[in-house]
């Protein structure tokens, strides 16, 4: 055999991503590395793996297509091979990949990932953002072992294990009116220019704050991106709705932002593990789950103020 496990999993990379930039950021290696490993490959197995388009990036040939699928059978065998050392030795070791809704991710998947190498050095985890779909997506093709994501929509086939509860809140500049009030109701921001976080299934959940109180919010603006919202929200051009809360009290421009409750009894946002209810976990997964259980509670969530350190600030 003349080809090794790492060009494998090379060559897994670039066609998942149908680049070799993006597969060269996922696996943290050079281009020319990932190149010469798909070309490696491709000489080897005396076949054409990629079909090399410039404008559209790199697409699977048939052959390649089937190479992907036994590539990645290779790779999982390859996997387990580390864990029946771990439990004949009882040493954990291996790579897990976790994938974290993008809301999320900046604050919580830092101090949990690093924590959890930390305990166990013979770990790695590689890290995936996404949306909430997109990491369903990933989890039923066994891109990604376990997501860190909401209860919002969870289809069967998926256990969702819940952690922490985060109602909706109102994100105002510090000179908007709002930012002087200790709370609000869903008629009095109704009129108010909204800017909405357009993202699959949150999107959803912001809109039916207002229809179940029979109101329709004037849209202001949309963006996929909660920095961009909390920085306009600091320039002055409306309020937005979030249920992350992050420590930090400033916009990516250093202008500040204020938190205001939302009165009234709406549904929270539950963060919660993802994972497939058919596929077996292994060691090194289940001990993330039990670290992730452990590190994230209404008492506490990595980056950020906690529902019931919310409250407490609120008593003061």
């Amino acid at each position: 055999m003349r080809y090794t496990l790492r060009q494998i999993e090379y060559f897994i990379a670039t066609a998942e991503t149908g680049s070799i930039t993006l597969a060269s950021e996922r696996v943290n290696i050079s281009q020319p590395s990932i190149s010469t490993a798909i070309a490696h490959l491709e000489q080897e197995l005396d076949t054409q793996l990629f079909v090399r388009r410039h404008a559209q990036g790199l697409t699977l040939t048939p052959a390649g297509k089937a190479l992907l699928v036994e590539a990645k059978r290779l790779v999982e065998h390859a996997q387990q091979l580390y864990e029946v050392a771990s439990e004949a030795n009882d040493k954990i070791r291996g790579q897990l990949t976790l994938g974290c809704m993008v809301t999320l991710a900046p604050m919580i998947m830092p101090e949990l990932s690093h924590a959890f190498t930390s305990a166990f050095p013979s770990t790695k985890v590689m890290q995936v953002v996404g949306d909430h779909d997109t990491l369903l997506q990933k989890l039923a093709s066994a891109e990604i072992d376990v997501a860190i994501t909401y209860d919002l929509h969870v289809p069967e086939g998926f256990d969702f294990v819940p952690l922490a509860s985060l109602p909706p809140h109102v994100l105002v500049g510090e000179i908007h009116p709002f930012a002087r009030l200790s709370a609000v109701t869903v008629k009095d921001i109704a009129s108010e220019p909204l800017l909405l976080l357009d993202l699959p299934i949150s999107r959803e959940y912001f809109l039916a704050i207002f229809m179940q109180e029979g109101l329709t919010p004037h849209i202001a603006a949309r963006s996929p991106h909660q920095d961009i919202l909390r920085t306009m929200v600091a320039n002055g051009y409306g309020y937005t709705l979030a249920n992350v809360r992050p420590r930090s009290d400033t916009a990516m421009d250093g202008r500040k932002v204020v938190r205001v409750r939302l009165a009234g009894d709406h549904r929270p946002m539950v963060i919660g593990l993802v994972s497939p209810k058919e596929r077996r976990k292994s060691r090194l997964i289940e001990l993330f789950e039990n670290h992730c259980r452990n590190r994230i509670s209404d008492a506490y969530i990595p980056g950020m103020v906690a529902p019931v350190m919310e409250k407490r600030i609120r008593l003061d």
